[in-house]
């Protein structure tokens, strides 16, 4: 390693591509006299950091000894590292050059100045132009939309976190940003085995619902009518049974609205929501409408579903019935311009805020929003998971303690919506109030207690505009304008045939045409996602080509018969979704 020979090469190669790293170090303009200051060479040889304290970062341990185990012991294709400090690029460098191509190599340096100290020492132009390593911004951001990319790694492969202990002398920011990267890694662990595990349930449910939701309305007619609304959450946590007198005695005042789940719960508790959501798409979601004592308690409650629900709970619902679209299916790109459609998140409470707040509620009142349990009793009687006893399981359960210093127990799930949530108040410029019942507490709500809502002057809306938001959802059950599409399994048919055929030609001598084949199968790969319609339903058959082409290291007869496998999948699912989308039992010319 040279001192700071490289720097200009770097930085240029950043600056010419656009990197988004380039324009954070512009804006945070480190002064390289810092650098050139630092930066030495100790007494044992090794270029070296002074930090502020005087003492230097290799000083009591040589790099080695902070980077001997970065490198995987296998030598995984696909896989990534993610590392938390550069430390003049010892460990990254190690990593590099220790594994696979195919391998991502992901760095997040919070100190500008540190940064340049790396980029100053080695020429990672060769690795950055082949995509094997990228820089991030240490941002919320920037790191979320980083990690989206590893997504094959994931599924296919691993993902390594390597928090550079050397880094770690030097301040706090490198455990509070290793901190983050762990969270939103345990975010897109829970998003991907979603997608993985239940994206061709919940897209084939939004094929099946396709004519039942043009017929039964529109949300996007409800834009901006909930204005001057308060909302009131009825979440299924413990806490509601004990503010459900105070929550009857002022249903007048307030909008309240649910989860389907909770419908039996509060038919209990003598509360009737003027609204109910569901996003969940399993079968057993008819338990909810079957806990019910009174089928005809639901009779008369707008029921808001996401069209990924199974459509045997959907001919069951009794009452009124408004479709909600939301990403990850048909309606991202396709209904994008013409319907809402709704990052919905992973619970249901957060779903009920964010169309609320997009429909224009100015306060919110969470109540039985607790996003945990005490004990053993993880939901309120009469929810479907009230009736069974939960014993606290490390595996799968988080143990905390809440404002009073109690334990509670929570799950990454809970977490999760905690931390959407969150995000959602800080941008929102609409109230937010808790009432709090012992559980998780949820940054940016105001924690309040009954006293605060005996008045019931929290819960009022302004003026009118609980009823104008009621109107304007019965309104949003017309039937609405049904898009026509051509079908295209005849063309994708001819395509992936011809493409099959060159395949197998190109087996026949695998060892000369290795290269052939990666890109082939990475332009079939490219195929299949260019239609925005068909892309939804075709997730997994798309990531299974991402993954031949990204994590195999040679190709031959086995990977062939998986690409057969692959092709009579996909054009069975343009079949259906082209019978699915046909008008009225047949295509329109």
């Amino acid at each position: 390693m040279e001192i700071n020979k490289y720097l200009a090469d770097n930085l240029a190669w950043l600056a010419e591509s656009g990197d988004p790293t380039g324009r954070w170090l512009a804006g945070c303009n480190p002064d390289p006299a810092i650098v050139h200051e630092r930066l030495f060479r100790n007494p044992g040889g090794v270029i070296d950091w002074r930090m502020d304290d005087g003492q230097s970062l290799f000083e009591k341990l040589p790099p080695p000894f902070f980077y001997k185990d970065w490198r995987p012991t296998e030598k995984l294709e696909g896989a990534a590292t993610i590392i938390i400090g550069t430390a003049l690029g010892y460990g990254l460098n190690h990593v590099l050059t220790g594994t696979p191509n195919s391998h991502k190599v992901l760095v997040v340096e919070p100190r500008p100045e540190m940064l340049l100290a790396c980029l100053g020492q080695t020429d990672y132009r060769p690795f950055l132009a082949h995509g094997k390593l990228r820089f991030v911004p240490p941002e919320a951001p920037a790191i979320e939309a980083a990690l989206q990319t590893l997504d094959v790694s994931f599924l296919f492969s691993r993902i390594f976190l390597r928090n550079d202990m050397a880094c770690k002398q030097m301040g706090p920011e490198y455990s509070r940003l290793t901190a983050l990267v762990k969270a939103k890694l345990e975010s897109l662990s829970v998003e991907l085995t979603t997608l993985r595990q239940k994206q061709e349930v919940m897209v084939g449910h939004e094929l099946r619902n396709y004519g039942r939701a043009m017929d039964e309305g529109s949300l996007v007619r409800v834009a901006g009518m909930a204005k001057g609304l308060t909302a009131v959450l009825l979440g299924a946590g413990p806490s509601l049974a004990d503010f459900a007198p105070l929550l009857r005695r002022h249903r007048d005042k307030g909008f309240y609205a649910a989860a389907l789940q909770t419908l039996p719960a509060l038919e209990r508790l003598g509360i009737k929501p003027d609204l109910c959501l569901a996003i969940d798409y399993n079968d057993n979601m008819v338990n909810s409408l079957e806990n019910l004592t009174d089928p005809d308690f639901a009779a008369d409650i707008p029921f808001i579903y996401s069209t990924k629900m199974a459509p045997a709970v959907l001919a069951r619902y009794p009452g009124p019935k408004i479709p909600l679209w939301t990403q990850g299916g048909i309606g991202t790109y396709v209904l994008k311009d013409q319907e809402l459609v709704l990052d919905a998140g992973g619970n249901v409470s957060v779903t009920l805020e964010r169309f609320l707040t997009w429909a224009g509620a100015e306060r919110f009142i969470l109540a039985g929003c607790d996003l945990s349990w005490k004990g053993s009793s993880t939901h309120v009687a009469g929810h479907h998971n009230a009736g069974w006893v939960h014993t606290y399981n490390p595996q799968e359960d988080v143990k905390l303690a809440n404002q009073q210093g109690e334990a509670i127990y929570t799950h990454l799930g809970f977490l999760a919506a905690k931390r959407d949530i969150e995000k959602d108040i800080a941008t929102s410029r609409a109230g937010f109030f808790n009432l709090y019942g012992g559980g998780v507490v949820i940054d940016g709500a105001v924690n309040i207690g009954p006293d605060d809502l005996e008045s019931g002057e929290l819960l009022a809306s302004q003026g009118i505009a609980k009823q104008v938001f009621l109107d304007a959802l019965a309104r949003a059950s017309r039937p609405c304008t049904r898009p026509v599409f051509s079908p295209k399994t005849d063309a994708w048919a001819t395509s992936l045939k011809n493409a099959s055929r060159r395949l197998e030609k190109l087996v026949r001598k695998a060892d000369k045409h290795q290269g052939e084949i990666r890109q082939l199968l990475s332009q079939i790969q490219f195929f299949t996602r260019h239609d925005p319609l068909y892309m939804p339903y075709l997730y997994n058959e798309i990531m299974d080509l991402a993954g031949l082409v990204q994590t195999k290291a040679r190709y031959g007869v086995k990977e062939l018969a998986t690409f057969k496998a692959i092709r009579q999948r996909i054009l069975a699912k343009t079949r259906e979704i082209d019978v699915c989308l046909a008008p009225s039992g047949s295509w329109a010319a």
